[in-house]
């Protein structure tokens, strides 16, 4: 008698698991939600870095919201122009525009041998940590030195150099943007790749303090003003400013620079030709000061 009972509970306990199962895998089924298969396509197509330069934790996330029409086909910045013709093709989208790769650029030029040091930093050896009490050395907006931007990078394309400043390697470069986002003096730039001129400086501190803390800082005599005539370079809080809206190569204001801070970049690779011929225009064509005299 107790044995029946203890049988007849457990087959009508299997049979009503049986029953719920099937109710459930029915329902999972039915309500499931189907991914897009171009989002694993989208993401085949993008270059794995996860490195959110387009703004979402990785490749993954950024190919749903590209499916989802949330996003631009063209914000992918390792993948740049090439990556984004394949996800206009993969999604039936009309051309977007073309994608500007973009390089880091280091705008400070004060290393260990340009630079004066009045301090002695004894705190956790980062830019984060000596930034909150002013690091090492007398200017304040120069780089601190420590390297936070070459641990994040996750391309290997920033080194610390012999004279205490990172240098970028433009070939492994991606222009993620991560090294800039964790300087605390925002020295670390992302420039399009054909803008020639850039202004390696960051000081607003007026001529004659700059001078005293570095030899290699603008010292805002606005030299470059006059001999640029395109009107792209402005002195503006003491430091020289280039808008290159106006001009992307205004290799004129370079010449009579006294600290030599306004400068033609070094070119990334596949923009060595463009660097050139801009260079060699500039070259060729008397600066506005020359012009007066």
């Amino acid at each position: 008698m107790g044995f029946n009972i203890v049988l007849i509970s457990l087959v009508s306990m299997g049979g009503m698991g049986l029953v719920l199962a099937l109710v459930l895998a029915v329902a999972d089924k039915k309500l499931a939600v189907k991914e897009d298969p171009r989002i694993e396509k989208a993401i085949e197509l993008l270059p794995g870095a996860n490195c959110g330069a387009c703004g979402f934790a990785g490749c993954a996330a950024y190919a749903a919201a590209l499916v989802e029409g949330k996003v631009s086909p063209n914000e992918c910045k390792p993948g740049g122009e090439k990556v984004a013709k394949k996800l206009v093709s993969l999604l039936g989208l009309e051309e977007t525009e073309a994608v500007t790769r973009k390089v880091a650029r280091v705008l400070c030029s004060g290393g260990l041998k340009e630079t004066v040091f009045d301090k002695v930093y004894t705190g956790v050896r980062t830019c984060a940590a000596a930034h909150l009490v002013g690091g090492e050395k007398a200017c304040l907006y120069s780089c601190i030195g420590f390297g936070d931007c070459c641990e994040v990078c996750s391309f290997d394309a920033i080194h610390m150099g012999e004279n205490g400043l990172p240098v970028v390697d433009l070939g492994k470069c991606t222009g993620c943007g991560e090294c800039a986002r964790v300087c605390p003096r925002n020295i670390i730039e992302l420039s399009d790749c054909d803008e020639v001129v850039h202004v390696y400086c960051r000081s607003r501190d007026k001529g004659a303090v700059t001078k005293k803390n570095c030899s290699a800082g603008c010292i805002a005599c606005k030299l470059c003003e006059k001999d640029d005539d395109s009107g792209s370079i402005a002195v503006t809080d003491n430091l020289a400013v280039i808008d290159y809206g106006k001009n992307k190569a205004p290799v004129a204001a370079t010449v009579r620079c006294p600290t030599k801070v306004i400068r033609v970049s070094e070119p990334a690779p596949g923009y060595e030709d463009y660097f050139k011929e801009k260079v060699d225009e500039a070259e060729k064509k008397p600066s506005a000061e020359a012009a007066r005299e």
